[in-house]
């Protein structure tokens, strides 16, 4: 019985160490989403894309190079894998696509709803149990995301549908991660890497800009600062449930608002505030009522990190 406290301990570190990387993360990816609109403002989308890939090598080189050789080519369950690294691809390119035209905090704005798709979408693919509670709570997100989206043939623009479209991507790349969480960091981030660098060269085809020597480095870095952010989430998804992980990305608005009124004088408007306060809201009260209803699963938390 003295182990018991020892063991209900160790889990709870793990868990908090989990939280711990996605704060990190999600700060990597809100620098990586300032950088990125800075860039598309000049370049097309498909070669910051590219030039990103090919920048998040440098970090993802010495990891690749530690791994037993052919471990990047044996994977568990290919067709989730696949499907990852397409949802991945997506959500960076559908991300750029709308930070071309609407204001970084807006874009977040829609990425904000991540955690209320994964939380629908968690009963079905995770088999986490979801009652009513919760289920009207998605819905009351959903609302904040009409609001913010203006569904109108007057007002719907297509960067607002980029947003949405990529915040659903994102979503479902959460919810893969948790199911593949016995592969390795370096694998899952690999693949979706090449994955976006295959995409970016064909999207810039002829649309090629010859950068200047601080662009380029730009560009490069802006791979490596994605990558870490990636490898940051990745680790934090297999240490600690999705549910828990998926409000911290609320942080992410929070930044994007310093880093859009910082860099781009830019600030949120009534609608996207309004929209963006009931998703925040809706997506704590399901964080709260997972908190409630249930404990963390022991097999959802790994008892030491590898």
């Amino acid at each position: 019985m003295s182990l018991l406290p020892n063991a209900l301990t160790s889990r709870s570190n793990v868990v908090v160490l989990g939280i711990l990387l996605m704060l990190l993360g999600d700060f990597m990816f809100a620098l990586n989403d300032a950088m990125g609109k800075w860039l598309v403002a000049t370049f097309s989308v498909g070669q910051v894309v590219f030039i990103r890939s090919i920048g998040a090598f440098f970090v993802l080189g010495p990891m690749i190079a530690k791994q037993e050789r052919g471990s990047l080519f044996r994977l568990e369950r290919p067709g989730l894998q696949v499907l990852r690294v397409v949802c991945a691809t997506a959500d960076t390119a559908f991300f750029y696509a709308a930070v071309v035209y609407l204001p970084l905090a807006d874009v977040m704005s829609f990425y904000m709803a991540g955690p209320i798709y994964v939380a629908a979408m968690s009963h079905f693919l995770l088999g986490e149990r979801v009652r009513w509670r919760r289920w009207a709570a998605i819905l009351l997100g959903f609302c904040g995301v009409l609001i913010m989206l203006k569904p109108s043939s007057a007002a719907l623009s297509l960067s607002s549908a980029y947003a949405l479209v990529g915040s659903i991507t994102f979503a479902l790349v959460i919810i893969l991660s948790r199911k593949l969480r016995g592969t390795s960091d370096t694998s899952l981030v690999t693949w979706q890497t090449i994955g976006a660098l295959v995409v970016g060269a064909v999207m810039m085809i002829g649309n090629w800009t010859t950068p200047s020597g601080l662009d380029l480095g730009a560009m490069l870095l802006l791979g490596a600062v994605s990558c870490i952010a990636h490898l940051l989430i990745t680790r934090a998804l297999k240490l600690a449930p999705a549910s828990t992980l998926a409000p911290l990305h609320y942080t992410l608005l929070l930044w994007a608002v310093v880093f859009g009124i910082i860099f781009f004088g830019d600030v949120p408007g009534p609608r996207i505030l309004i929209g963006s306060a009931i998703i925040v809201l809706a997506g704590l009260f399901i964080f709260h009522r997972q908190k409630v209803v249930s404990e963390v699963p022991e097999e959802s938390v790994k008892t030491t990190v590898p």
